[in-house]
């Protein structure tokens, strides 16, 4: 892991990019003398890391204690695509315009992203445990279909927080069940590209004994700002 720039914000968080081979990504810690919790945080369906509602949410989540990084995993954000890719997106966006089905279009798209991104955010993982200032234990927050993979496959998450308003594969669904960790699920009840009934039938699938969902009234990007501070006291429950 390589450090590429760093600035001390003014709440004393510490913002660093970094690159880990081909992986861009960027690291927000707390000043403490003592090796934090690590929180995950990615972006539904592979938006950049840069997106701002990711940041403020980062340094938000920062404030509360914890280490927080995000990538740009293969495919997502400002990372290369292939002309499969490309076409897949173009035919996505045409669907959309045209009022047509998309969900065996986001199908094809997202599952072979999620096959992708955890690979390299199990490497990130690894790179970032081996810095003194990170301790465990791990949470994840975001992108649910990346995080149901994410914690299906990597014993090291602890808590994982999910957003429900991003498209989750057949693959992804069915792995629900091997999600244990403790769980917050956030639905937009008017999210109008993401189908509710999808999405509570999501939660009743994840295998996690201990599971909450918190439901607000607006559409996709409506998520209430006081829901970052409850998912910050979720993880405090869970993380330290």
């Amino acid at each position: 892991m390589q450090f590429t720039s760093e600035q001390r914000l003014d709440d004393g968080i510490l913002e660093r990019e970094f690159t880990l081979g081909e992986i861009p990504g960027t690291l927000w810690t707390p000043e403490s003398a003592a090796p934090t919790p690590l929180i995950l945080m990615a972006h539904n369906n592979g938006l950049p890391k840069a997106q701002p509602r990711l940041v403020a949410r980062a340094r938000h989540t920062a404030s509360y204690g914890y280490a927080v990084a995000t990538i740009d995993a293969a495919g997502c954000g400002d990372r290369p695509r292939s002309a499969a890719d490309e076409q897949v997106r173009a035919e996505l966006r045409r669907a959309m315009q045209a009022g047509e089905p998309v969900d065996e279009i986001f199908e094809s798209l997202i599952g072979p992203l999620v096959e992708k991104a955890v690979p390299e955010w199990r490497t990130t993982l690894d790179a970032l445990l081996a810095l003194p200032e990170i301790g465990g234990p791990v949470g994840y927050s975001g992108w649910t279909a990346l995080g149901i993979h994410l914690a299906a496959v990597d014993p090291r998450i602890a808590a994982a927080g999910f957003f429900a308003g991003g498209f989750v594969p057949r693959a992804q669904r069915a792995e629900a069940r091997q999600v244990t960790v403790p769980l917050l699920l956030l639905l937009q009840w008017d999210d109008e590209g993401n189908p509710r009934q999808r999405a509570l039938d999501l939660f009743d699938a994840f295998g996690s004994k201990e599971k909450t969902l918190h439901a607000n009234l607006g559409g996709h990007v409506g998520t209430p700002w006081f829901e970052v501070e409850d998912g910050g006291r979720f993880y405090d429950r869970h993380l330290k």
